[in-house]
Parts: structure tokens; C-alpha cells; sequence
């Protein structure tokens, strides 16, 4: 903790003859120096000798004189003083360094822009126009790399957020930030120790017989080191902050919000402010670990009291807390695998498109489900994998080799055990940045995405107006935004009917170059500007769906999106439902009212027709990848399924076609 110097010299400066209060105590008055010199004159008797003679005499040491006293105390007090000025001299030092390598890139950043852009708009050549423009996006994003690398602490978390938001920035930002995702500083072992006893009290040997001294896993606000127990010997994983960034988060924040205030002064088309103001809510929630321990504890008790069936399709594992305090969090350790280890889940004879389809179930249940609260930073490095271990077995040992590969008539035979848990187990981890969404803004998104599904425009544009205040003419961005896919893809604008190739296709890098283009030639502000006005919650919904989207690529799941909008057509179909079961519970007279329980039965049956045929949709796409037939269904002529990858999307519109569910309504 840095010293208050200035008041320490204050103190100085204010007293020219200081003196400590013990020695004042001793200052002799008038009295008693009139009795000591009397005293003083008296003879006394004193030997000296090497040893312990009861003769020995001893030299008497002279009389330590005020001016010595003086002398003393003020230079233990210039040695504090200096002491004190060092600390304050090397934090303003920092200070003005981190500060320094802001605005230096903000500088050149804004600079470099300006004088592209004029170039760019003297340029006939299109190519090169595009060329200046990237190049420049190129050139900014490494300045910034570097910033946010040096000054580290929420700059790297700043720095992953903005990698993930593919659906704002151009690529030749978001590729440039990638590797802030795995590259985080480390704290040393001594700065760990000294902050777990200032928060506890204790040393780390007074509560654990062992604490590994290399994290085995480093992030932007925290590192996790592997202890044991000493009561109870249990192995477990602790969870610390960065000391330092209780030191340098005030600053820093500031530093975030002074620089998109001053984006937004130079460049007032890119206003970003909305992301700073994100940030100060946010932060303060995640750096707080006894928040998160009461996240995760909420979290696990929601999906602990679903029914049999659909939580079995949830293989979802939280680590048990012990104990947390606002920087420090015991848990159980509960080891897995990387989403992205294919090699470990090939071999394990885990198959990926479960684990892709258990993935949409849980974040979908986490968005649509009633009370369910939401994990808003699902990366890669927050989620895991492993082989289901037996009960009572070692979590931490789960290697490639535990499990073998599944047979053909092993995954059918286990699709169609629906009560069946799956070979595996998915991990969640960082409990810390978590939102609550509205019912009433959960009921208006789960009918949005089903007339998104459906190809209805009109559905669309209205459910879209009350999720986020669209207007018609921004609803093919936001619409972009909320799939991720071009939004020529999901509707023919001739007929503004759904078009062969739509959202459940896989995206083709032919599309994400159009969408990079697309925010090149000028929809980057329109998209900025529009999600500066949307409710905080859809950024962070937004935020959600592009990690999972971006988790659902990496496992190269061999059906592509198809499932999981059919998972997610389950999930809004229930929201519907449960809407349409509450407004009948809730009208005059109840369910005891005649037409009240004929409203009840009427949306519960067209609840479970809708369900039935995406059961057997799903079945079907099941029974065509273990085939090896194409990875989509579609209706052919005289309404019969047909193999192909072209018509995943007709099936599930024709699902939801007969619909006295009132999906739109």
C-alpha cells in the first residue's frame, strides 16, 4: 500500500522544532532539571573491567542531547519521507506510462484514419480503395495490440470483447485481437501471497497443505492456481485476482471511456461510447468473486430443478465453491478439455454434434428459460469438456484414452433412449459477468427468432421493434446482427420469402467476405449507431450468441447449423407457450372459465404438434449423418422429405406453418 507522503512532509514543514511523542514525554521541565543537576554533581563510583566482575567499571556513554534526539527523529523521518516518494514517484511514473501509450495510439490511430479516408476518397480504382481502407484497419489494430498487451489488466479483457464482436468490426480487427484470448499476464507467487493474507488474514500454508505456485491457467482480471486442502485434503482450484488491478482498474476505465469519447469527437458516425459505459457496469461485477460464487450457485440450482428429460440433454458441470471472498475463490476442481481439442474428443469417442446440440440446449435454456439467468462470456477458454466420469471418481483424470468410440447403432440406440445421459460432460466456468433478462423482452425475442426462422418479414420487423426499437429500415442490419449471417441470405427481396440458401446453411466464406465488404462500404457506422440505441441487455445477448456461434464453428460438426436453430425453435415454441399459459391463467376467471381452459388445451396442442415434428426432424438429421447422407432435410414435392443440404430451412418453416400457437401474435 503506497504511503500518503505529502501529508507525512506536511507534518514536517509545520513544526520547526519537531519532536516524536515518546521523547517529548522525557523533555525535562524546569523542576526537574534543577533536581538532576543536583543530582549530576554527586560522585558516583564506577568500575571498569573486561568482564563480569560485580568490580568491573564501565564507561559511562555520554548524554544523548536533544539536538541528537532532534537529529534522530528527523532522519528516520526523511528515510520514511523518501521511502514514501519513492512509492508515490514510481506509481505516477506507471501512471503517466500507461496513460502515455493511450493517447500516443489514439493519436496516430485517429491520424492514420483521417489521412486514409481522404485517400480512399480520391481514389477512382475500387480495389484500391479497399486496399487503403484494410491496410489502415491492419496497421491501427497491431498499434493497439501492443497498447493493450503492455498495459494489460482490462485492457486484454477489452481487447478479448472486442475480438468477438465479429459482427461489428472489421476483420482485420478482430483477427488481430485473437490471440489476447490465450496471451494473459501472470501474477507472481509472492504477490499472491501477500494478497490472500491482506483478504483472509491467514498465509496460504495455514489453509492449504500445498499450492501449486504456477497457475494452470492465466486470464485478464484472474489467475488459477491447484491447492490441497489441509483439513480435509481435497484437491481444489483457487481462483485469484491480479493484485494489481485494484491499483490500476479506476484509472484504466477512465482511460477506456476518455478514448471512445474522443473517437466519437473526431469520428461522430462511430459512436462507441455505449461500450465504455458497458464496461463500468460490467467490470465492477466481475472483479467482485463473491458475486460470482452466488452466479454459480444460482445457476446450478436452476438447471438442478428442470425436469428428467431435458436436463439430461444438458450435461452441464459447475464447480462447487468452498468459500470466497471478493478476490479469492476456492472451488472444486473440475478439469476438462478445450471445445476446440478435436483430437482429444475423437478419441474419447465423444461425438461432436452432441456436444454441439448439449451447447444450444444450455444457452438456450440460459436466454428462454423462466427465471434462468445468463452466462454473458462463454469463450473458448471458459468452457471444457470431458468424458462422464462414474460418480465417486477422480474429475481430474479424464484423458483422451478413458473412452472409446461409439458405433453407429450405439448413437441411435442412445437418441432414442431420451432419458439416456450422454458419454460426456460440458464444464462451465467464470461465473462472474452474468445479466437477467426481462420476461416480457424474452417473450418478444423467442417470436422474433421464430418468424426470423419462418421467412414471416412483417413477424420480424414488429418483434424486432419491441426487442430493441428497430425501425423497418434498420431491421436488415440488426437482423445481420442477430444471425451473424448476411441478411440477403435469410430472405429474397423481390418476394421477401425465405430463399433456398438461408440461416440454417452453413456460412460460406464467400458470405463472411461480403459481410466484411458490406461494413467496409459504409454499414459499419449505421450498425455502430444502432447499437448505441438498443437495450444493454441485447448487447450482451448479441455478445452470447457470436461466442457460442463462433464455439458451434470450432467443433466442425458435420450437420452444420441446421440442429441448433431446430433446438432453438424448441425453446422460443416454449417460451410461446408458456406465454399463452400465463395470459389464460391470468384472465377474468381463471382456468375454472370454460373458454379460458379451451385456450389453455388449443395452445397446449399446438405447442405439442410443433414439438413432435421438430422431434422427428431432428431424429431424421440424426439418422441421415450416421448414413452419411447430406447434413440437411427438406420437404419435396407432394410434402415428402428429401435428402439435400437445401432444405433444412423449408422443414422447420413447415413445422411452425400450422400454427394456432399464435407465434407472431
Amino acid at each position: 500500500m503506497r504511503t500518503s507522503s505529502p501529508n507525512f512532509i506536511r507534518r514536517l514543514a509545520s513544526n520547526g522544532r519537531w519532536t516524536c511523542s515518546n521523547c517529548r514525554n522525557h523533555i525535562p521541565t524546569a523542576a526537574s532539571r534543577s533536581k538532576s543537576a543536583a543530582a549530576t554533581q554527586q560522585p558516583t563510583a564506577r568500575h571498569y573491567t573486561t568482564g563480569s566482575s560485580r568490580h568491573s567499571r564501565r564507561i559511562p556513554k555520554p548524554p544523548r542531547t536533544r539536538n541528537g534526539i532532534l537529529t534522530a527523529a528527523a532522519t528516520g523521518a526523511a528515510g520514511a519521507g523518501a521511502l514514501a516518494f519513492t512509492d508515490d514517484i514510481k506509481y505516477g511514473y506507471e501512471a503517466v506510462e500507461r496513460t502515455g501509450r493511450v493517447a500516443g495510439a489514439l493519436g496516430i490511430c485517429i491520424n492514420d484514419y483521417r489521412t486514409s479516408l481522404n485517400q480512399r476518397d480520391n481514389t477512382e480504382d475500387a480495389a484500391e480503395r479497399e486496399t487503403i481502407l484494410k491496410s489502415c484497419h491492419k496497421r491501427c489494430a497491431e498499434r493497439t495490440l501492443d497498447v493493450l498487451e503492455k498495459n494489460g489488466g482490462i485492457f486484454i479483457k477489452l481487447g478479448q470483447h472486442l475480438s468477438a464482436m465479429t459482427y461489428l468490426l472489421p476483420y482485420e480487427w478482430t483477427s488481430t485481437f485473437i490471440p489476447l484470448q490465450d496471451q494473459c499476464p501472470v501474477s507472481s507467487y509472492e504477490s499472491i501471497e501477500r494478497m490472500f493474507r491482506e483478504d483472509t488474514g491467514e498465509d496460504l500454508r495455514d489453509y492449504f497443505s500445498d499450492f501449486a505456485a504456477e497457475p494452470i491457467g492465466a486470464a485478464s482480471l484472474a489467475q488459477v492456481h491447484l491447492a490441497t486442502v489441509k483439513e480435509t485434503g481435497q484437491r481444489v482450484a483457487v481462483k485469484v485476482q491480479h493484485p494489481q488491478l485494484a491499483v490500476w482498474a479506476p484509472l484504466d476505465l477512465a482511460l477506456t471511456k476518455f478514448t471512445f469519447s474522443t473517437l466519437k469527437r473526431f469520428f461522430p458516425e462511430y459512436d462507441l461510447e455505449w461500450l465504455s459505459s458497458e464496461m463500468e457496469i460490467s467490470l465492477p461485477q466481475e472483479l467482485d468473486f463473491q458475486r460470482e460464487a452466488a452466479n454459480a450457485a444460482r445457476t446450478e440450482q436452476h438447471f438442478a430443478r428442470l425436469p428428467g428429460r431435458r436436463r439430461h440433454r444438458m450435461p452441464l458441470v459447475i464447480p462447487d465453491v468452498l468459500w470466497a471472498r471478493r478476490r479469492i475463490l476456492v472451488m472444486a476442481n473440475e478439469s476438462g478439455h478445450r471445445l476446440d481439442d478435436l483430437a482429444y474428443l475423437d478419441a474419447a469417442g465423444i461425438d461432436r454434434d452432441e456436444v454441439s446440440a448439449a451447447l444450444a440446449h444450455i444457452f438456450n435454456e440460459m436466454i428462454f428459460g423462466r427465471d434462468a439467468p445468463l452466462h454473458c462470456d462463454p469463450h473458448g477458454g471458459n468452457i471444457a469438456v470431458r468424458r462422464r466420469q462414474p460418480r465417486g471418481s477422480n474429475n481430474s483424470n479424464s484423458g483422451a484414452g478413458s473412452g472409446t468410440k461409439t458405433t453407429v447403432a450405439e448413437r441411435i440406440s442412445g437418441w432414442l433412449r431420451w432419458n439416456q445421459l450422454p458419454n460426456f460432460e460440458i464444464i462451465l466456468y467464470d461465473h462472474g459477468l452474468y445479466r437477467d433478462i426481462p420476461e416480457d423482452l424474452r417473450r418478444s425475442y423467442a417470436k422474433m427468432w421464430l418468424a426470423v426462422i419462418d421467412g414471416d418479414m412483417a413477424a420480424m420487423q414488429r418483434h424486432a421493434q419491441d426487442v430493441a426499437g428497430i425501425s423497418a429500415e434498420e431491421f436488415p442490419l440488426f437482423a445481420s446482427a442477430i444471425t451473424g449471417r448476411d441478411f440477403v441470405s435469410v430472405l429474397d427481396p423481390a418476394t421477401s420469402a425465405p430463399k433456398t440458401k438461408s440461416v440454417l446453411s452453413p456460412r460460406t466464406r464467400a458470405e463472411k467476405k461480403e459481410m466484411g465488404d458490406a461494413l467496409q462500404e459504409g454499414l459499419l457506422s449505421d450498425l455502430v449507431q444502432m447499437l448505441g440505441r438498443v437495450p444493454r441487455v441485447i448487447l450482451l445477448i448479441l455478445k452470447t450468441n457470436d461466442l457460442t456461434r463462433s464455439l458451434d464453428e470450432s467443433l466442425r460438426t458435420r450437420r452444420g447449423p441446421a440442429r441448433g436453430f431446430l433446438i432453438l425453435a424448441r425453446y422460443c415454441a416454449r417460451t410461446v407457450l408458456r406465454e399463452q399459459v400465463d395470459a389464460a391463467r391470468d384472465r377474468p376467471g381463471g382456468l375454472l372459465r370454460p373458454a379460458n381452459a379451451a385456450r389453455l388445451l388449443a395452445a397446449w396442442l399446438a405447442f405439442l404438434r410443433v414439438e413432435a415434428k421438430l422431434e422427428v426432424f431432428e431424429l431424421w438429421l440424426e439418422i441421415k449423418r450416421v448414413l452419411g447422407f447430406g447434413t440437411g432435410i427438406g420437404a419435396g414435392a407432394g410434402g415428402e422429405l428429401e435428402v439435400g443440404g437445401a432444405g433444412a430451412e423449408a422443414a422447420v418453416a413447415s413445422a411452425l406453418q400450422p400454427r394456432p400457437l399464435s407465434v407472431h401474435a
